[in-house]
């Protein structure tokens, strides 16, 4: 059987999405997956919103546009309200509780809420909410292995931040463990 994900990651600018759906890309990248990674973003660099389509698969990939995702991370309401209809059944939305108050009902589509930006802030890794998630969806989906998504956060991680590296494993650990 074909193995394909079919992710989108939305939220506001600033809170790391792109370099969310950079690190499920990466890490699909160390797999030998085909990848795709599509990042959209309002004319606000900060506080506009933006969005990332990312497709992962065994078989190569049609489209690098997540019209219908199998998993949807939405950080924050306006996200959540747009793109959550759009989930296809059977599929998995991640949202930050904090930022997302209201989740519409579906019978078809699992939702995992968590306060993934209080939690963070709790732990002293204020800012890393998206990782954080991104530790959750690896838990439930396994789109790829935590050993490819720790070396895609190695990667990510430039050598003038490198200070950044071991919080981001944190939050990436809490998340998966949560």
């Amino acid at each position: 059987m074909a193995k394909s994900s079919n992710i989108l990651l939305a939220g506001f600018g600033g809170q790391g999405i792109l370099f969310a759906g950079k690190l499920l890309a990466y890490a699909g990248l160390i797999e030998e997956d085909q990848v795709t990674w599509l990042p959209s973003y309002g004319p606000e660099m900060r506080g506009g919103t933006a969005n990332c389509s990312v497709c992962l698969s065994d078989m190569p990939i049609g489209s690098p546009l997540v019209l219908e995702p199998d998993i949807l991370v939405a950080l924050n309401q306006p996200s959540l309200d747009m793109f959550f209809d759009k989930v296809a059944p059977g599929g998995k939305v991640f949202v930050d509780s904090m930022l997302v108050p209201d989740v519409p009902k579906r019978d078809d589509v699992t939702v995992f809420s968590l306060p993934a930006t209080e939690t963070c802030d709790e732990a002293g890794l204020k800012g890393l909410a998206n990782v954080l998630l991104v530790g959750k969806v690896l838990k439930e989906t396994a789109c790829v292995s935590v050993e490819a998504l720790d070396a895609a956060i190695v990667k990510s991680i430039p050598p003038k931040r490198i200070h950044l590296l071991e919080p981001n494993r944190k939050a990436f650990d809490i998340g998966y463990n949560s």
